[in-house]
């Protein structure tokens, strides 16, 4: 699939409502359990989502549509949410996401990028050169995956509460 600024939008615009509309009305047993200590709970996750909209996608972007004379990149704290989210509520977080995320979008639209900007580079400081539109995907396949993450420990949750069925139930096994 080639990349296409509108095929993002598509998706980023829908995460804010996708984690409401899945996780918005559950009981705090789905929001803040996860079925290891190494692994995120949806709370955790909206957080970290939270955090990379302020911290990566566009200040990241905007780096490289500058081309200055060192286009790189701030470090990502990939734990930088814990502090953040903490003595919040979940019902704050999703909110906040909505609204960060609806702000980003209109960031991303109203550059009107096309492929010269999109492949202009900035450098990670762990992956070296990478091109704008490279951040751009990086960003929707971002989504994409923590989606699946939330689902994956809510789901594990019930790993003996299905007995037999285990072993038709690919995401319990991932």
């Amino acid at each position: 699939m080639n990349f296409q600024i509108s095929q993002l939008v598509e998706i980023i615009s829908q995460t804010p409502a996708t984690l409401k509309s899945l996780l918005g009305n559950l009981s705090d047993k789905w929001i803040y359990n996860s079925v290891d200590e190494n692994i995120w709970t949806p709370f955790d996750v909206v957080g970290h989502l939270i955090h990379a909209d302020e911290t990566d996608w566009i200040p990241r972007a905007e780096i490289i549509l500058e081309q200055s004379e060192n286009p790189t990149f701030e470090p990502f704290d990939r734990f930088g949410h814990f502090e953040k989210s903490k003595d919040r509520t979940f019902a704050d977080l999703l909110e906040q996401f909505a609204d960060l995320r609806q702000k980003n979008i209109e960031i991303l639209k109203s550059w009107n990028l096309g492929d010269e900007q999109l492949n202009l580079k900035g450098i990670h400081p762990e992956l070296g050169a990478v091109t704008l539109k490279q951040l751009l995907a990086t960003w929707l396949v971002h989504d994409l995956t923590h989606i699946r993450q939330i689902v994956t420990v809510m789901a594990k949750q019930q790993t003996e509460n299905v007995g037999a069925w285990k072993e038709y139930l690919s995401i319990l096994k991932s």
